[in-house]
C-alpha cells in the first residue's frame, strides 16, 4: 500500500503531512517537556531536526501539488496552516488532500 501511495506527488504529499504531524506531536509531548521539566535538552535537538526537515518537505510538496492540481490559494493557505497546528496535518488529510479537486 506504501509503494502505491508514493508513486503520486499527493501520495507522497499525504504520506510526508502524517510524519510532520507525527514529528510536531513528538516535539511538542515529549521533547519540549523532557527539556524544560527534566533539563534533558537533547530529544529536542534531534526531533527539532527531523521536524525542520519534514516541514520544508511538506512545503516544497505543497507547493507541487499546488501547481499539479490547479489549487488555490484557500486551500493552499489551510494546508499551510494545518502544517502548524498540533493534529492539523491528519485533519488536513481527512478533509484536504483525500479530495484534491
Amino acid at each position: 500500500m506504501l509503494a502505491n501511495l508514493l508513486k503520486t506527488a499527493l501520495g507522497r504529499l499525504r504520506f510526508v503531512a502524517f510524519l510532520e504531524g507525527t514529528s510536531l506531536l513528538i516535539l511538542m509531548g515529549v521533547a519540549m517537556p523532557l527539556k524544560y521539566l527534566a533539563g534533558y535538552p537533547q530529544p529536542v535537538r534531534m526531533v527539532g531536526m527531523a521536524h525542520g526537515v519534514l516541514f520544508i518537505l511538506y512545503v516544497i510538496l505543497l507547493i507541487q501539488i499546488v501547481f499539479e492540481y490547479n489549487w488555490g490559494w484557500k486551500k493552499f493557505l489551510l494546508a499551510f496552516v494545518a502544517s502548524v497546528i498540533p493534529f492539523g496535518t491528519f485533519y488536513a488529510d481527512r478533509k484536504i488532500f483525500r479530495h484534491p479537486n
